[in-house]
């Protein structure tokens, strides 16, 4: 996850937030979200996230190339999600995968 938060920085990636998710699904153990400032810095963003994955080994699958308006990189373990800014507001993944475990809220509620 170092590379990518890495290439990120490099990038100029904005607002640049880690949510760990293991325990909560068993798609990944992490997701990184971030922010390009348009569709073009999105695209440079990813190009860099690519990068860095493919000289660790691995060979990330890719949606939303095209558009740029998001872009989710997903690096098996890891997943970045990359957002213009008015459409990571519309989505807010944060707020959906920052909240505790079910279990967690039950035992608050009792």
């Amino acid at each position: 996850m170092k590379a990518i938060l890495h290439s990120l920085d490099e990038a100029k990636a904005e607002e640049i937030v880690a949510i760990a998710l293991a325990g909560k699904t068993s798609i990944a153990d992490d997701m990184i979200i971030a922010t390009g400032r348009s569709s073009v810095h999105v695209g440079a963003i990813a190009d860099r996230v690519i990068k860095a994955c493919k000289e660790r080994g691995i060979v990330p699958r890719v949606e939303g190339l095209p558009a740029c308006d998001w872009v989710l990189v997903d690096a098996g373990d890891l997943i970045v999600h990359l957002f213009r800014p008015e459409v990571r507001r519309f989505y807010n993944l944060e707020k959906m995968w920052a909240l505790d475990l079910p279990e967690e809220r039950a035992a608050l509620r009792a």
